[in-house]
């Protein structure tokens, strides 16, 4: 039995991965806040949302190295913290990887704030400026890490031996914005706006292309630290940078997404026209 279970978890590792993801991070996050905290009707206590976010960061991490260890053995592990490690890639890309979330964010802000005081970076309205920078900062660096270990160290290198950089990255992006549902699903909408469709701004909308160009950067330095850097400053630009209400945050999405995909383009471009220029990536 256990030996046909193996067979079928070699046979589709990603399809694996992400169900166990979905199920530890999901299932720990209802056993926590439950149902009714879940849909919104209760609202939980600080104590029981910070450990329904370390039971869904868990998620990708704990999947990720188990699945790992049972589909390529001490192998393997010694590939992913191999890739972990692997630090020596050049400035520029740590330049990107640290760069990306909060120069692009910072210039959707910019060219939405003329139009509105309320689309100044939300620190700037914040009555507690320091506690945000350092929650956002370790924030950021917690889900770099925790969500990576899966997300890059497990499931994208299988999938680029089928697919290429840009599909990847929508595959992954796409699962990622979903994984992320749990977390926002009790989340109120702006007046008027039904919560699917804020939801979706939320999640989907800057979530793919931005997965796009990690992808584009771990398939360039095949460095696993490097993209947990470049995650950990989008999630910290999250907090520390995005506008504090409800309205202006999904037209500051759509406009980030924006700029994403025209980094995107410009980086398909300056590379011939397509982000490809390796052959695909073994595991």
């Amino acid at each position: 039995m256990m030996t046909s279970i193996r067979a079928l978890i070699k046979m589709h590792p990603v399809l694996t991965y992400y169900i166990l993801t979905f199920v530890i991070s999901w299932g720990g996050g209802l056993i926590v806040l439950g149902p009714d905290g879940v849909l919104g009707i209760r609202q939980p206590s600080q104590a029981q949302f910070l450990v329904a976010i370390l039971a869904g960061i868990a998620g990708p991490s704990v999947a990720g190295i188990l699945l790992t260890s049972l589909v390529d053995g001490r192998t393997g592990l010694h590939n992913l913290r191999s890739r972990l490690f692997k630090w020596r890639v050049g400035a520029r890309w740590y330049a990107l990887a640290l760069l990306t979330g909060p120069l692009v964010a910072s210039a959707a802000l910019f060219a939405l704030s003329p139009t509105d005081s309320a689309f100044l970076p939300g620190i700037f309205a914040s009555d507690h400026k320091m506690s945000l920078l350092l929650i956002g900062i370790a924030v950021g660096l917690g889900a770099g890490f925790f969500e990576e270990l899966g997300w890059t160290g497990f499931a994208i290198p299988r999938l680029r031996l089928r697919h290429g950089i840009l599909s990847t990255g929508l595959i992954v992006g796409f699962l990622w914005g979903a994984w992320h549902l749990l977390l926002f699903s009790g989340r109120g909408s702006p007046s008027g706006m039904p919560i699917a469709l804020y939801l979706s701004v939320l999640l989907f909308s800057f979530l793919p292309p931005f997965r796009v160009l990690m992808v584009w950067l771990y398939d360039r330095t095949e460095s696993l630290l490097v993209v947990m850097i470049m995650h950990a400053g989008l999630s910290a630009t999250s907090l520390i940078l995005q506008p504090q209400t409800g309205a202006e945050v999904v037209a500051y999405d759509l406009v980030f997404a924006t700029a994403l995909w025209l980094v995107v383009a410009v980086v398909a471009a300056a590379n011939r026209g397509q982000l490809d220029s390796r052959d695909r990536r073994t595991c």
